[in-house]
C-alpha cells in the first residue's frame, strides 16, 4: 500500500486526487492549514492521517512538523495547493507577490526539502501541479505566473538532483479547470463563470495519476492538459 502526502486535498483537483487514492486503498497524509481543517479532512477520508502547517508561512513549516508524527517513508509528495491574486504589475503590492510566491513556490520547496529523506527511502516521486501560467504569462497574471514559472524551475532542478537517488519528479500543467479557484479567477477578471466550459477536476486527477502510476522503467517530466470542449 503506497503512502501519499497531498496538499490542497480540501477542494478542486486536490480533492479529486485524494478521493481516487482513498478509494483504491492507498494510505493518505493530508496537509491542512489548521487543526479544524485537519479534522474535516480526516472525517471526509476515514483512515487518512493529517499534518497541520500553514503554507503561507513556509519558514515555520519545519517547526510545525517537528511537533507531529511523520512517516518513515513516503511514496509520493503531491503539491496541489495554490492561490491566485490577479492584477497588473503596476498595481500589485508586495503582499500580493509575497503571498503567492510563499504558497505556490517557497512552501512546496520547503516541504520537498523536509520530506526528501522519506522519498529517497522509497525511491518515490514528487508531482508538482503547476498551471498553464507556468509556461506563459499574460496581462494581470504576473505574480501568479512568476510563482508558477518558479515552480517549473524547482521541479526541473530537483529532477536532476534526485535522479541518482531514484526519485522521480513530474510537473503537470492544467489549463482552466472547474474549481473554486477558477470561480475566483473569473470574479477577478469580471467574467461570468460557467463551469461547463472547463475541465472537470476528475479529468486532471486522471492525468496526475497517470504520472504517478507509470511503471518505473519510464518517467513523465512535463505533462500539459487542456480543456477539450
Amino acid at each position: 500500500m503506497a503512502t501519499h502526502l497531498i496538499t490542497g486535498a480540501g477542494s478542486g483537483i486536490g480533492a479529486a486526487v485524494a478521493r481516487r487514492l482513498h478509494a483504491r486503498g492507498d494510505d493518505l497524509l493530508l496537509f491542512a492549514r489548521d487543526a479544524g481543517r485537519g479534522k474535516e479532512l480526516a472525517e471526509t477520508y476515514p483512515g487518512a492521517r493529517t499534518l497541520v502547517g500553514d503554507l503561507a508561512t513556509p519558514d515555520r513549516l519545519s517547526w510545525a512538523l517537528s511537533h507531529q508524527t511523520l512517516p518513515d517513508r513516503l511514496d509520493s509528495l503531491l503539491h496541489i495547493a495554490g492561490i491566485v491574486d490577479l492584477g497588473p504589475v503596476g498595481e500589485l503590492t508586495p503582499k500580493a507577490w509575497t503571498s503567492q510566491l510563499n504558497v505556490n513556490l517557497v512552501a512546496p520547496a520547503e516541504l520537498t526539502r523536509l520530506f526528501l529523506p522519506q522519498l529517497r527511502a522509497s525511491q518515490g516521486q514528487v508531482i508538482f501541479v503547476n498551471s498553464g501560467a507556468g509556461l506563459a504569462a499574460h496581462a494581470e497574471w504576473g505574480a501568479y505566473a512568476a510563482s508558477k514559472h518558479g515552480l517549473k524551475a524547482l521541479a526541473d532542478a530537483l529532477r536532476h538532483e534526485e535522479r541518482p537517488n531514484g526519485v522521480r519528479v513530474a510537473s503537470v500543467y492544467p489549463g482552466r479547470t472547474a474549481t473554486p479557484m477558477q470561480a475566483k479567477v473569473h470574479g477577478q477578471e469580471g467574467k461570468e463563470y460557467d463551469a461547463s466550459r472547463w475541465m472537470d477536476p476528475e479529468s486532471v486527477a486522471t492525468t496526475i495519476l497517470t504520472a504517478l502510476d507509470l511503471p518505473r522503467d519510464a518517467e513523465i517530466n512535463d505533462l500539459t492538459v487542456r480543456p477539450g470542449r
